[in-house]
């Protein structure tokens, strides 16, 4: 007798699935797939300013790990697969912030060091008219120079961190001012400088190059003066951190400053709120009163505040040609998205047909 009788006329009555059912079943599951991969693990990201240069270029594909600091979950869950902030073609918002979730990182390897590059969400989105959610604001590249209770300061563009000059990367960048005899470079020379030359007029030049190309255009026998370019300390850059004139400061003389760390606490007068007010209004969400001398947050006098978040300083390698922490102040823990591991691919989009890719960039490591 079979006893399995029941068995196969169920597998009688079940149907086939059809082609397009099983090919919808698969795009579904490689979506959820791809997703979790790309929110939890590791994230493709595309190089697409010269901020970075010459450590990071144009063109350049990265992996970035999200395990590395942990992967924060999202922020504004309803949203459009793969697409960040904005749908392509139609250019309408990608996501719907009627829902969002409290701020949450998965435990990672380790925290953001000095000196890793880092993928992050850009802090000024969240000011009008975009007025973005965290995880839905621009994605910048950056080196992380301090971290949460550091001092940094710059001096006639070096950067000090706790007293100490930052660990400068081999291919950062600044500009330097080259006056020539009149003569012309050698364009085949120059193929061999890792420089940006710029023609000022007949023997004037600015060049924005890595430390180590200096020797050799000072070596050239057109070139008579080589001097860095370095804005003069007490000119006041307006557009520098934190816009205020109590502080005579521009991009290569600036601070000192304290990078606000969880649980620290800082006391409130006129010097201090323009440092820190953004971080305790815009990024921690308290509303801040002044009247005089009078402080008040969330309705409360208080003449200290004790931040909740740890916050970072960042700065792109070519130091003179990054829009970077020196112009919008801190970066909030909950921006990081995660660490720069490789490259995977580099695209030279001004090269020949067959030197557009950089093969000598591929499978590179960042440091």
């Amino acid at each position: 007798m079979n006893w399995k009788f029941w068995k196969k006329n169920k597998d009688k009555n079940k149907k086939k699935k059809s082609a397009s059912r099983e090919w919808l079943d698969a795009i579904v599951f490689a979506v959820i797939a791809a997703t979790i991969i790309r929110g939890l693990f590791i994230e493709a990201y595309t190089i697409p300013t010269a901020s970075m240069e010459r450590s990071l270029l144009v063109g350049d594909f990265l992996f970035v790990s999200k395990m590395s600091y942990g992967a924060r979950t999202p922020i504004t869950p309803v949203a459009f697969p793969f697409a960040h902030h904005t749908m392509p073609i139609t250019g309408t918002k990608a996501y719907w912030d009627g829902i969002k979730l409290p701020y949450y990182r998965l435990p990672g390897f380790g925290d953001v060091q000095r000196n890793d590059v880092v993928v992050f969400n850009y802090p000024m989105d969240a000011d009008p008219p975009l007025n973005r959610p965290v995880d839905k604001r621009e994605n910048y590249i950056k080196r992380c120079l301090a971290i949460g209770g550091d001092t940094l300061k710059i001096v006639d563009a070096v950067v000090y961190v706790n007293g100490k000059p930052a660990d400068l990367p081999e291919m950062s960048q600044t500009p330097y001012y080259v006056k020539t005899d009149g003569t012309e470079f050698n364009p085949l020379t120059l193929k061999n400088i890792k420089a940006d030359v710029e023609r000022v007029n007949n023997d004037e030049y600015v060049v924005n190059m890595p430390k180590g190309e200096v020797e050799k255009i000072k070596a050239f026998s057109n070139v008579k003066v080589v001097t860095p370019i370095i804005a003069q300390a007490g000119s006041f850059e307006q557009q520098v951190f934190p816009n205020d004139p109590h502080y005579q400061w521009n991009q290569d003389n600036f601070g000192p400053i304290i990078v606000p760390k969880e649980g620290w606490t800082v006391k409130l007068d006129s010097l201090t709120l323009p440092l820190y007010k953004r971080a305790i209004t815009v990024y921690e969400g308290n509303t801040l009163d002044v009247n005089g001398t009078e402080i008040k947050i969330n309705g409360q006098k208080t003449d200290s505040y004790t931040f909740k978040m740890n916050y970072y300083w960042m700065m792109g390698d070519n130091r003179h040609n990054s829009l970077d922490s020196r112009y919008w102040g801190f970066v909030p823990e909950d921006h990081i998205v995660g660490k720069a591991l490789f490259i995977w691919m580099s695209w030279d989009e001004n090269g020949s047909f067959f030197s557009k890719i950089r093969w000598n960039r591929l499978l590179r490591g960042i440091h």
